[in-house]
C-alpha cells in the first residue's frame, strides 16, 4: 500500500533529491523510451548481418518471456538451456529491455517492457521467505535457495526502475524487501563477524566452472543457502564481490529510504555502506597483485585473477575523489583490465587473467574459467563510463557485435581470442541478445548518429 503521509507531488520531490544525492552506477545506463516500433539506431557496420541480427534478437527476447511456476505474471528468461530467471542477472536484464522500449512494437494486451522490468523484480520480491532470504533463482523447474548467487544488486535496479516509474507502491515494497535481505546477509553471511559477506559455494557468485572456486562444493549443503560445508577447511571465505554487491546495495536503499522521507534510515544506510566500501579496500585488495581476492577462513588470500574485479568496480567501490582510490583503480586498470596479457584480449574481458596459470583452455561450455561472458558485458556500461574509459568501452562494444552479428546467434560465452562462442548448447541465451542490441544503441549515440 502507498502511505498516507506522502503525496505525489512530494514523493516526487524527494525521489528528485535522493537521485542528486546518490550516484548510483545505473544511473546513466538507460534510456527513457516509450513503447513503439521504431527504426533501429544506425548501425556501426553497414553488413547487412548487423540489421538481421539485430530484428533475430528482438524475436529472440519476445520468445523468451514467458510464465514461470509460483510467479503468475510473465518474466523475461535467461533463455538457452536455463529456463527460469537469477537474481545475479534477471533484474537487470529486465532494465536493459525497458531500455529498448522504443524499438520494441508492444501489441493492446501484450506485456510491455516496462512490465518485463517490473515482473523481473517483483517474482524475487514476492517469492522472499520470512526470515528475508530472496530466491536466487526462479526457474521452470523450481525456485532456489541453495545459494545466494548476487551480482548486480537487486536494489540498485529497483531503485532505478522507481525512478523511471514513479512507482511508490513498487519503490515501498523494493525498499522493504531488500532491507530484509541486507538484515539476512548480516545474519547468515557474516558468521566470521568481519563485516563482510560471505561466500560459502560455487553457485553464490553464479562463478560455474571456475578456479576461483577449486575444491569447494557447487551448491551449499541440503541446497541450503545458510549451511556451509564445515569439512572444507578455507571455508566460509570473505568475497569482494558479495561484499561489493552489499555495499550497491545499501547505497540504493539509503537513496530509496531519503525518496520515501526516511532521512535517519538513509543516514544509517549511508554509513553501513562505508564501511563495508572501506572494509573490502583494506582486507581484499592486494596492492602486490592489484587484484582483489576472496580471503580465505586460514586468512590466505585465492589468488586467482578473475573477473571479481570488474564487478568491485560496478559497484563504483572505488571514489575517483579520494586520490588513494583513484591510484588504486589506475593500478586495476593499467595492470589488469586494459593489459592484453590479462583482461583485455581482442575480444575483451576474459572471466579469468590470461596470464594466470589458472586460465583454462581449450574453453569448456559454461565455464568462468577463462571466456568471455555476455553477462561481464553486459555489465560493463555499469562502471566504465563512470571510471571514464568510454573510448575502451565502445571498442568492447563493437568487438562484441561484430562477434555476435557473425552468426546471428545468442550464445553465452565466447572465446577471448578468436571471438568465436561455444556452440555446444543452443542459441536463445537472452543476455547476448541484449547486449548486441544495448552495445548497438550505445555505439550509435556514442558516434554521433541520434535516432530520428
Amino acid at each position: 500500500m502507498i502511505s498516507t503521509y506522502s503525496s505525489r507531488r512530494t514523493f516526487l520531490a524527494r525521489a528528485a533529491a535522493a537521485v542528486s544525492a546518490f550516484a548510483l552506477p545505473l544511473r546513466a545506463s538507460f534510456g527513457q523510451g516509450t513503447s513503439g516500433s521504431m527504426p533501429p539506431p544506425k548501425f556501426p557496420d553497414a553488413d547487412a548481418r548487423w540489421q538481421r541480427t539485430w530484428d533475430a534478437a528482438l524475436a529472440m527476447l519476445a520468445e523468451n518471456i514467458k510464465i514461470v511456476p509460483r510467479y503468475d505474471q510473465p518474466v523475461l528468461l535467461e533463455g538457452s538451456v536455463y529456463p527460469g530467471v537469477w537474481q545475479e542477472c534477471a533484474p537487470q536484464e529486465g532494465l536493459v529491455y525497458r531500455s529498448l522500449s522504443r524499438y520494441i512494437d508492444t501489441k493492446p494486451g501484450q506485456v510491455t517492457p516496462l512490465q518485463v522490468a517490473r515482473n523481473n523484480h517483483m517474482a524475487f520480491f514476492t517469492l522472499q521467505k520470512e526470515d528475508g532470504q530472496l530466491p536466487a533463482c526462479v526457474k521452470m523447474s523450481a525456485t532456489g535457495y541453495g545459494q545466494i548467487q548476487m551480482v548486480v544488486p537487486i536494489a540498485a535496479t529497483a531503485w532505478e526502475l522507481s525512478q523511471m516509474t514513479k512507482d511508490e507502491e513498487f519503490l515501498q515494497t523494493a525498499y522493504k524487501a531488500c532491507s530484509r535481505w541486507d538484515a539476512w546477509l548480516r545474519q547468515f553471511r557474516d558468521t566470521r563477524k568481519t563485516g563482510l559477506v560471505e561466500g560459502f559455494c560455487v553457485y553464490d557468485t553464479g562463478h560455474d566452472n571456475s578456479p576461483r572456486w577449486t575444491g569447494t562444493p557447487k551448491q551449499c549443503p541440503r541446497a541450503d543457502a545458510h549451511l556451509y560445508d564445515h569439512s572444507v577447511d578455507t571455508l566460509p571465505r570473505l568475497c569482494p564481490d558479495l561484499s561489493a554487491t552489499a555495499y550497491g546495495g545499501r547505497v540504493a536503499l539509503a537513496a530509496m529510504a531519503t525518496a520515501l522521507g526516511k532521512k535517519d534510515e538513509a543516514a544509517r544506510w549511508q554509513e553501513d555502506a562505508e564501511t563495508i566500501r572501506r572494509l573490502i579496500l583494506d582486507k581484499l585488495y592486494d596492492p602486490q597483485d592489484a587484484a582483489f581476492y576472496d580471503l580465505d577462513a586460514q586468512g590466505k588470500f585465492v589468488r586467482v585473477r578473475s573477473d571479481v574485479i570488474s564487478r568491485v568496480l560496478g559497484e563504483h567501490v572505488l571514489k575517483l575523489s579520494d586520490r588513494k582510490d583513484k591510484a588504486i583503480f589506475e593500478a586495476i586498470w593499467t595492470r589488469q583490465i586494459h593489459n592484453p596479457k590479462a583482461f583485455w584480449a581482442p575480444f575483451p574481458l576474459t572471466s579469468i587473467a590470461q596470464d594466470d596459470s589458472a586460465f583454462v583452455r581449450p574453453i569448456p561450455r559454461n565455464s568462468w574459467g577463462g571466456a568471455s561472458q555476455a553477462l561481464t558485458a553486459l555489465r560493463a556500461p555499469r562502471w566504465m563510463t563512470h571510471y571514464g574509459k568510454a573510448k575502451e568501452q565502445a571498442h568492447m562494444m563493437y568487438q562484441w557485435c561484430e562477434a555476435i552479428s557473425r552468426h546471428t546467434e545468442f550464445r553465452q560465452q565466447m572465446d577471448p581470442l578468436t571471438g568465436e562462442f561455444t556452440r555446444v548448447d543452443p542459441s536463445g541465451y537472452s543476455p547476448a541478445a541484449l547486449v548486441y542490441l544495448d552495445f548497438i544503441t550505445r555505439l550509435s549515440k556514442s558516434s554521433g548518429h541520434q535516432e530520428k
